[in-house]
């Protein structure tokens, strides 16, 4: 009886994130014992209620009517259920960070994020994600935000970085991720701080 009530409330919560969200066992952990977390959820793969990804991932699917097949999850999503499922902080770099600020128009075949946990990769439908060990602030200090910005910034270097650039990010930034970035990345490097005070005050140029 226990079990079964453990499964409802499992299978409800997966209901409250909605088709297409990614989870690991460590999503419900405050529900029931891992050992039976890890039961129902391969129950319910069986069933076809749910898929398993990868060890440790999972997705409730979304039906795609327009592929008529079930869309691919978001790799981002992925990579997060794997940081919570290790207990891990990740940041986006590389060619990552530029894309989920609309920098690169490619979508990544090669997902990259810093990790202070431990070296590793793994591949998914063609796609490879690779998490980079580094124990420094901007992964302690930074907010998400703030470090994808901070990222980006370095991947372009100093001389890419030019008004356009300047525009998309600012798009990307809300009026209080503006000031938590001007105060948590003053441990950046000084050309880049700079350049974070000439996005932020065009941001809010642009408002007025």
């Amino acid at each position: 009886m226990a079990e079964e009530f453990y499964s409802e409330q499992v299978l409800n919560r997966i209901r409250k994130l909605g088709k297409g969200s990614v989870f690991s066992p460590a999503d419900f952990t405050d529900i029931a014992g891992a050992i039976t977390i890890r039961k129902i959820l391969a129950r319910l793969v069986d069933k076809g209620t749910i898929r398993r990804l990868m060890r440790g991932v999972y997705n409730y699917p979304s039906y795609s009517t327009l592929l008529g097949e079930y869309a691919s999850p978001d790799p981002e999503a992925i990579a997060q259920a794997l940081a919570r499922s290790f207990g891990w902080t990740i940041r986006p770099t590389g060619n990552t960070a530029l894309n989920a600020l609309g920098l690169s128009t490619q979508i990544p075949a090669h997902w990259e994020y810093l990790s202070d946990g431990p070296y590793r990769t793994y591949e998914w439908q063609g796609m490879k994600m690779e998490f980079k060990h580094r124990a420094n602030r901007e992964l302690t200090v930074l907010s998400f935000k703030s470090a994808l910005v901070v990222q980006a910034l370095k991947i372009l270097g100093k001389n890419a970085v030019d008004k356009k650039v300047r525009s998309k990010i600012v798009r990307n930034l809300t009026e209080k991720e503006k000031k938590t970035l001007l105060k948590e990345a003053k441990i950046a490097s000084d050309w880049i701080y700079e350049e974070i005070k000439i996005i932020c005050k065009e941001g809010a140029a642009n408002n007025e």
